[in-house]
């Protein structure tokens, strides 16, 4: 029977959405309406980048959600900021790109304060049994957001108007609070004053820091091991296998956007039942293998179909390792802070290998870009296996329920 003080980790798919569907309309939506609207593609491609960026800085207003109010509170008021700066998004001209980009920039910060809370509330009310399923639901949730705040922006952008598009998604985010009513508050220790919660997050910090056992998940984390980073080029080298528009946007799009969710899920299941770092080593040698496969395959739109869900596949298994990792690693204490900190190294790692994806196509062509992400994650995966397997023998099984 499950205790009445924890969470369900389903609900953590409906918690995170609507970050999710933030980051979709900021990163799908806006680049489709800014291109019809004839702006240049560097200059949607640099509004974007500013907007990912936010999930880069974090870490730095992450401890508000630890050191004031409550996990409960700062979500709502999150969820209520990103709801109303989609909905002002919406509604700017898109030929101020300056004004454009700023909104985009504010928007994605508004987002990350809903997973901010959603990291400590994941720490602190799921069962040590069941946090596995939970990083997959909650990363089935930011998928599958995105699919959806990307996917049903860019028809309500195509068939009514950017602003109607924004109005709807705003409005749609706004019904996920109620999955708040199924989450047990997280309470402070009666009389702890704002000073005393601070020394005790130093202290939460330097345990952290002291601790091999973080310290060899954080280089992990920041490893190209699952990254899945051919994920941001695939339109872009779709040439290369003839495949043509609609493919490219139902493959890329919906496609892989169901199939990574249900990765996700399956990911989850699987850290509980056999072991957080048996799926996250798993995933990222499927990754690497399956872009080998693609690498060596037909050059025909049969094979990129085939190869780009199956990587979708394995980057939803690698995205709920990862979390379930994270969730092991860092404990309760000031669980939003230090969730934070890790899931901006994961977002560090995602950035280069993408730069590292895209040096290698110009150097190397398509196989050369495969190979290059299959043998450098490949590596990793050796040497990652190595160093827990050693660590483990020394201190105990790490971040996990079974160690390899």
């Amino acid at each position: 029977m499950r205790d009445i003080r924890s969470t369900s980790p389903i609900v953590f798919f409906f918690l995170v959405l609507p970050s999710g569907m933030s980051g979709g309309f900021a990163t799908v939506t806006l680049p489709f309406a800014l291109t019809e609207e004839g702006v240049p593609v560097a200059t949607t491609a640099a509004i974007v980048a500013l907007g990912a960026s936010a999930n880069l800085w974090r870490f730095l207003w992450g401890p508000l959600a630890d050191l004031t109010l409550t996990l409960r509170l700062w979500y709502a008021i999150g969820l209520t900021s990103a709801s109303a700066t989609l909905l002002l998004l919406g509604f700017m001209p898109l030929r101020e790109t300056a004004m454009l980009a700023a909104g985009v920039f504010v928007s994605s910060v508004a987002g990350t304060l809903i997973v901010l809370p959603v990291g400590g509330l994941m720490a602190h009310t799921v069962a040590d049994e069941e946090k596995g399923r939970a990083a997959g639901w909650y990363q089935a949730g930011n998928l599958g957001g995105t699919g959806l705040g990307g996917g049903a922006g860019v028809w309500l952008a195509d068939n009514f108007s950017v602003p109607i598009a924004g109005a709807a998604l705003s409005t749609a985010m706004m019904t996920c609070l109620a999955a708040l009513y199924f989450v047990p508050a997280v309470r402070r220790a009666a009389g702890e004053r704002l000073g005393q919660r601070m020394r005790e997050m130093g202290r939460d910090f330097r345990d952290m820091l002291r601790s091999p056992s973080i310290l060899l998940v954080i280089v992990l984390v920041s490893s190209p091991i699952g990254i899945g980073a051919a994920s941001n080029l695939w339109s872009a080298i779709a040439p290369d296998w003839r495949a043509t528009p609609d493919t490219v946007a139902l493959v890329t799009g919906v496609l892989s956007g169901l199939v990574s969710a249900v990765g996700c899920v399956a990911g989850g299941w699987i850290a509980d039942r056999f072991g957080r770092w048996w799926v996250f080593f798993g995933s990222g040698a499927l990754m690497a293998l399956v872009a080998l496969v693609m690498a060596a395959a037909p050059r025909t739109p049969d094979a990129y179909s085939a190869g780009v869900l199956l990587y979708a596949l394995s980057a939803g298994l690698a995205y709920a390792a990862f979390s379930a990792v994270v969730l092991h690693a860092i404990g309760r204490g000031a669980a939003s802070s230090k969730y934070a900190i890790l899931s901006s190294f994961g977002n560090l790692s995602l950035v280069y290998m993408t730069a590292f994806d895209g040096w290698m196509y110009d150097a190397s062509g398509a196989v050369g870009m495969l190979a290059g992400e299959a043998l450098l994650g490949m590596a990793c995966v050796v040497l990652g296996l190595a160093a827990v397997w050693k660590l483990g023998r020394a201190t105990g099984p790490i971040a996990g329920r079974a160690t390899p």
